[in-house]
């Protein structure tokens, strides 16, 4: 069985499809990166609420509105 790319026509549409796609999913993998590189302080990060000495963020939610501001704060 030939691979999928060699069928694939190079006009170059694929490509770009391609890289738009995957746009989205590095930029969350940044901010995953970024969210692992801060020290784990026994409080939230957003919010302040007590945690274990493991969790940098209590939820979600917390996580996602500390890298919302930080875009906005850049």
């Amino acid at each position: 069985m030939e691979p999928t790319q060699d069928s694939v026509p190079d006009d170059g549409a694929g490509a770009s499809a391609t890289a738009t796609a995957s746009a989205p999913a590095t930029g969350t993998a940044m901010t995953a990166r970024t969210r692992q590189a801060l020290p784990p302080k026994g409080a939230c990060w957003y919010c302040d609420r007590p945690l274990d000495n493991v969790r940098r963020f209590c939820d979600k939610e917390c996580a996602d509105a500390f890298d919302e501001e930080k875009e906005f704060t850049r």
